[in-house]
């Protein structure tokens, strides 16, 4: 009996001497790549991933997740398009799965177009989101959840904000033009006048009119940089095209009554803010009706000229 129990330990050591063999591996292979100043998309990604690997292998001793960052990372530079794992991966609890799965739907609505405008913040968002995701299903480490998160919150605002400004880049460069001065001159000239015309845009999740973390500190820095050099301001509601044009007036109207409530919190005088809803009138990212657009779920804060 003492024998056969001696057994049963070797071949549990053998086969999680194994599983780690194979766990370090792809996170040996890459850890010798280097890319020091990436330039594209896959370069990006493979970077954010070895990030991710190496905190797990190195700090928490995590190597199944090490793993799959690592495998991740190394195919990130076999193939063209890397999505982050969709939420019915992971074993997340229920009262969890809405919110990340609003948050892939967000990424992956705006994924294509980010590719072109804004391919670093989209690396930083799919690794964050895998990374946010992870932490969720082990449930524990509440500072990394929160870590993950921010990381993730704060990269797709990034490429919402890069969107919107870039709105008609897409459409150049999907030109079949011979001239690439000329595409990168008009490209700039629109990024320029738009970023004149806005200071802030804030932006929402699907259906909500609340705000994220995130979208309180960028009004807060925002207020930091400008509250004394502003008279008055104006508070611009706006939605996508999915739903009613009814319901999505309404909607952008509650999104900008929140900003203004926040505003007024932060010290501004009421009688300074005035608000306004769109609905789907003014979108940032062109779509069809009924269509989710993440970049065009937002709050625009103007100065009152």
């Amino acid at each position: 009996m003492k024998n056969l129990v001696i057994v049963k330990n070797s071949i549990i050591l053998i086969i999680g001497l194994f599983f780690l063999t194979g766990c370090s591996a792809s996170y040996k292979k890459l850890s010798k790549i280097d890319i020091i100043a990436p330039s594209n998309f896959n370069e990006y990604l493979l970077n954010e991933y070895k990030i991710q690997a190496k905190f797990e292998a190195e700090e928490m001793h995590d190597w199944n997740s090490a793993k799959l960052y690592s495998e991740k990372g190394l195919k990130s530079l076999e193939h063209n398009n890397i999505y982050p794992e969709e939420v019915s991966y992971w074993e997340i609890p229920k009262n969890k799965i809405r919110e990340l799965q609003l948050g892939y739907d967000n990424l992956m609505s705006v994924y294509n177009e980010a590719k072109i405008i804004d391919p670093l913040n989209l690396a930083k968002a799919i690794s964050a989101f895998d990374c946010w995701a992870e932490q969720e299903e082990e449930g524990w480490q509440t500072w990394d959840i929160k870590r993950c998160k921010e990381k993730f919150l704060n990269a797709t605002h990034n490429l919402y904000e890069k969107l919107s400004s870039n709105k008609n880049q897409i459409e150049i460069q999907n030109k079949k033009n011979k001239n690439k001065d000329k595409i990168i001159d008009e490209a700039t000239i629109v990024t320029k006048n738009k970023n004149n015309e806005l200071l802030q845009i804030i932006y929402f999740d699907f259906d909500e009119f609340m705000l994220s973390s995130v979208s309180y500190k960028k009004i807060n820095l925002f207020l930091n940089k400008y509250k004394n050099q502003i008279n008055e301001y104006i508070v611009i509601g706006h939605t996508d095209t999915k739903g009613s044009k009814n319901y999505n007036n309404i909607l952008s109207i509650k999104r900008a009554k929140i900003v203004k409530q926040i505003l007024v919190e932060n010290g501004v005088e009421s009688s300074k803010i005035k608000i306004l809803g769109k609905g789907e009138e003014k979108l940032a990212i062109m779509t069809p009706d009924d269509t989710k657009q993440a970049a065009n779920r937002r709050v625009e804060i103007k100065k009152v000229n």
